[in-house]
């Protein structure tokens, strides 16, 4: 029964470091292209919401990884495998502090409403390149839960040697 709470709480964390890997590979693929064209009149649609409504669902997201990877560590504490939840736990917290202490204050100054173009580029620029040092830590998270399920597919598919 152990074995199928192990598995569980890794299957969650992966859940979980893929919403962060998707969201943040989305946004740079797909958002951050049209920052140069983003301007007061259109920026707040475009911008505000969206990440209003991330920044609430994230929170409580991060929250419940960090509870998974202090489970997980414990689980895997007597194994080689256990630098995967530390990796995951160190990505989650680095990347929150970095959220909650420099990108945060740019959302604020966004949703209260910009009227300068040259200070919005500015502000978005930051803001950007902050997000693209989060989405590193994301995918770092992601790649170590990779390894953690490869590893045990490996493990499995491979013969045992005497």
């Amino acid at each position: 029964m152990k074995a199928v709470w192990m598995i569980l709480n890794a299957a969650f964390l992966f859940l979980c470091a893929s919403m962060y890997f998707g969201t943040g590979w989305s946004m740079v693929l797909f958002s951050f292209p049209l920052v140069p064209h983003l301007t007061p009149d259109n920026y707040y649609w475009v911008f505000v919401p969206e990440v209003s409504a991330a920044m609430t669902f994230f929170t409580w997201m991060a929250s419940l990884m960090i509870v998974s990877s202090l489970v997980m560590i414990w689980m895997e504490w007597k194994t080689g495998i256990r630098w995967v939840p530390i990796v995951v736990l160190l990505c989650v917290l680095l990347s929150g502090g970095l959220t909650v202490w420099l990108i945060f204050p740019y959302n604020h100054q966004m949703a209260a409403g910009i009227k300068d173009p040259v200070q919005l580029q500015m502000i978005l620029a930051k803001w950007t390149s902050l997000s693209r040092l989060r989405v590193g830590m994301w995918t770092v998270q992601w790649a170590a839960m990779m390894y953690y399920f490869g590893r045990l597919a490996w493990e499995a598919i491979t013969p045992i040697e005497a």
